[in-house]
């Protein structure tokens, strides 16, 4: 018994992904196909990939957000998990970035899933909001540039629907943000933390998993 979340060692690390993890071939190919890249710790782990597809299921999610895309292995887990008529609205600045995902994408059979739209996130969300998408979301995740992490979320929480959930990774940033801010992205995720802490528009709840993930649910 334990009254609070377990440290993992690298051994209980194995055992859980041993004892847990389904992950589809398209799925374990991107992460080797991202192990290398210079900016390969930007990629979730495979068991938050998994957890966030049963968020899916169980919230019954169709049209969902990513925000902050990189080589698209969320964007892949969330995408298997829709059933047929899903959709991801998937937002990201960079080509490089994404055009890595796009052969694993269709070769697990959800490429037409995923909407890519390449540009700053903000300006995308506000003109879905400006075409009256507003409250048509089931689920959001958020992963992109932190200083953008309170815009973002103002954005999903008037695009999810009441009921729907907007998943916040980074929240814990390797426990900076128990500490004195040493950069901006680490002061805007303080910020970010404390804010929704107090935000009577959410339920609320903040997980040690990966490198922080906070779950917001509309009221």
């Amino acid at each position: 018994m334990s009254n609070r979340t377990l440290s993992l060692t690298d051994t209980l690390y194995d055992y859980v992904l041993s004892h847990s993890l389904r992950e589809h071939p398209a799925q374990a190919a991107l992460r080797e196909a991202t192990r290398d890249h210079e900016r390969a710790t930007m990629q979730i782990s495979p068991e938050q990939g998994q957890f966030m597809a049963m968020l899916v299921k169980l919230t019954g999610a169709r049209n969902t957000i990513e925000i902050g895309v990189f080589t698209g292995y969320s964007a892949l887990s969330v995408a298997l998990a829709l059933p047929a008529e899903g959709r991801i609205l998937a937002c990201d600045i960079s080509d490089d970035y994404t055009r890595i995902g796009k052969p694993f994408w269709a070769q697990a059979g959800v490429a037409d899933k995923i909407d890519l739209q390449l540009g700053p996130a903000l300006a995308t969300l506000d003109a879905r909001i400006k075409e009256g998408e507003a409250g048509l979301y089931d689920f959001a995740f958020i992963d992109a540039d932190k200083v953008n992490y309170d815009g973002y979320y103002e954005r999903c929480l008037q695009l999810v629907r009441p009921g729907g959930l907007i998943a916040i990774d980074n929240t814990l940033w390797s426990g900076r943000v128990a500490e004195r801010a040493d950069s901006d992205d680490t002061a805007a995720l303080q910020a970010l933390n404390i804010k929704l802490h107090h935000d009577e528009r959410i339920d609320l709840s903040m997980l040690p998993l990966g490198d922080g993930l906070t779950l917001a649910r509309r009221r």
